[in-house]
């Protein structure tokens, strides 16, 4: 596709979208946003190396004790600001990523990549919260005892860091967003659904639906119904991300291990505004963030960047998938992406054929067999993908 759009008109083609649906009364879950959001913690400051300097910052009560969060606090080298800012929720298994925050200030943003797991620089910290491994995740409790759990805490942290954040002298607090990979993709999903200062946000590989379809399956299993209940009640996106106002990413592979595309499929469905899809094929799942997708799409909603492409419903007729195209960028190639298999979504074989690209259209000729699971995705010039959602194709 040779022909080029303006940036602009494809800004408030997406924009639009956020304008044209009603929206359910949120759901808040047992946190008590609006004192999250209108309170800054206090906060102390810690080492300062280049752009990066370590801060401590006021915690959710743990077991009727104070507790701290540690962060890294990362700021563009030139400039006084106004800056658009970021927040950077880690995985599980992960940390603080200074270099995460050091990426976004690179990149001219203000950047506060949080510890959730109770760990400062050097290890556990006296007064940090729960510990993140699974039997804490997914531990019994009552409803008033909600408070005290690993997802509480950690969701908490990130509206609290996005107080502080919007408090720092240089930012502009009109234009802070959110990113998550993983674990923070799953905390991205609620958050994302709290937290209606957020202007933009990006779960990378975490979803919802967790009971339904994930590797924690035998968790779930092992819970009593009315406890399953109480986790998803609580701490599922799934009850969360209907409440999203701002523009969305999902971006996961399709053989994920941890949060397979039907659940990645309901989940984004469940946000009824503007949101975008990149699914990947064979995407490794790990500790991430230099995904270029991630970066294209925050800037074009922060700074004004040129958008991802947008993509139209996929449609299948006469044996041809298609879809629209629209797009800043020229379009550097369209690929139609299928699997033939069934069973497990982490195990199925992917293959990928070329679309052509024709008028604004991404069309593609289906192989032979059914059941088919399949999409269409597109690479613009600057080698960025987003993706049709998929259909599941029985005759």
């Amino acid at each position: 596709m040779n022909r080029r759009i303006p940036w602009l008109l494809a800004i408030l083609a997406f924009a639009a979208g956020c304008a044209t649906f009603s929206r359910p009364a949120r759901f808040t879950g047992p946190w008590d946003v609006r004192a999250l959001q209108s309170r800054v913690p206090q906060a102390s400051f810690g080492a300062r190396s280049n752009r990066v300097q370590e801060v401590y910052y006021e915690g959710e009560p743990l077991g009727g004790k104070p507790t701290r969060v540690f962060a890294y606090y990362a700021r563009p080298s030139e400039g006084a600001g106004p800056f658009p800012a970021m927040l950077l929720v880690h995985g599980g298994g992960g940390r603080a990523f200074r270099e995460w925050a050091d990426h976004w200030a690179a990149r001219g943003y203000v950047a506060l990549a949080m510890d959730l797991a109770g760990h400062g620089p050097a290890g556990r910290l006296p007064d940090g919260g729960p510990e993140q491994d699974d039997d804490t995740k997914f531990r019994e409790f009552s409803q008033s005892e909600a408070p005290q759990m690993w997802t509480y805490h950690a969701v908490a942290a990130v509206l609290r860091g996005h107080s502080w954040l919007a408090s720092q002298p240089g930012v502009d607090r009109q234009r802070i967003g959110v990113t998550g990979i993983s674990w923070g993709g799953y905390l991205t999903c609620i958050v994302a659904g709290l937290d209606d200062r957020l202007k933009v946000a990006v779960p990378v590989y975490g979803c919802g639906f967790l009971h339904e379809n994930s590797v924690w399956l035998d968790r779930f299993t092992r819970m009593s119904s009315s406890q399953r209940g109480l986790w998803v009640q609580n701490f599922d996106p799934s009850r969360y991300l209907a409440g999203v106002d701002c523009p969305i990413l999902f971006l996961n592979g399709s053989n994920d291990f941890a949060y397979p595309m039907d659940s990645y499929q309901k989940s984004y469905e469940l946000v009824p505004g503007a949101k975008m899809v990149s699914l990947k094929v064979r995407l490794p799942h790990g500790h991430i963030w230099s995904f270029g997708e991630v970066d294209a799409f925050v800037d074009s909603r922060l700074k004004g960047g040129a958008p991802l492409p947008r993509l139209g419903p996929l449609r299948v007729e006469g044996g041809v998938a298609s879809t629209r195209v629209l797009s800043a960028e020229s379009v550097a190639k369209g690929e139609l992406c299928y699997t033939l298999d069934s069973g497990a979504w982490q195990q199925r074989v992917w293959k990928t054929v070329p679309a052509e690209i024709s008028g604004g259209v991404v069309r593609a000729r289906l192989p032979e067999g059914r059941p088919m699971v399949c999409y269409l995705s597109v690479v613009d010039s600057r080698d960025l993908t987003v993706t049709t959602p998929h259909l599941i194709l029985e005759r």
